[in-house]
């Protein structure tokens, strides 16, 4: 079983990225983590070069979505919203409509930033477009605030309550991605 993880940072010592790592470490046996690295390389959504001509960074995230039981997004909050590549990304991805890469996907969102709030309206935001494009999206989230202070050295949360909310939550994303949650 694959956890697509898709961290919505670019940037190199990336909290969200950070997160994800963290996300991997409590997965349950039987289950890979894939960490998506591509975000960078998709151009600008443009429907002129949608279809048959979409760059091959495009045709990689819609396969690496697609090639996934379940995905884990890690996103951070600019300017109280997500950030522009994320939502590149999923704009790409939510294309050919209805039949996307995400359609009945389960999908989590989670979030760090180095405020307090833990981008929640980001994750909301993150949610709510998920949930439009056709994956089923978990209800549930993990804001890290102050994420500059929430990891230890080796990567690992470092508070214990939100580690079992993290933990929580991927065993709720992993059931929902099980062959027998798809059966049923």
């Amino acid at each position: 079983m694959r956890l697509l993880l898709i961290s919505g940072s670019l940037r190199r010592d990336s909290h969200n990225s950070a997160l994800l790592r963290a996300a991997a470490e409590t997965l349950p046996p039987g289950w890979e983590p894939v960490l998506y690295e591509g975000l960078a390389d998709l151009p600008h959504y443009s429907e002129d070069v949608d279809g048959d001509d979409a760059p091959a960074s495009v045709a990689e995230l819609r396969e690496a979505i697609g090639a996934a039981d379940a995905i884990l997004v890690a996103t951070p909050e600019y300017n109280a919203s997500i950030p522009g590549v994320l939502k590149n990304a999923i704009d790409w991805a939510s294309r050919p409509f209805p039949d996307n890469s995400f359609r009945g996907k389960p999908a989590a969102v989670i979030g760090a930033s180095t405020g307090l709030f833990g981008a929640v309206w980001a994750q909301a935001e993150v949610r709510k477009v998920l949930a439009h494009i056709g994956a089923r999206v978990i209800d549930g989230e993990l804001p890290v605030g102050t994420a500059d202070e929430a990891f230890d050295d080796d990567g690992s949360l470092s508070d214990p309550e939100q580690l079992e909310r993290l933990r929580d939550l991927v065993g709720e994303l992993t059931a929902a991605g099980s062959p027998q949650a798809v059966a049923a």
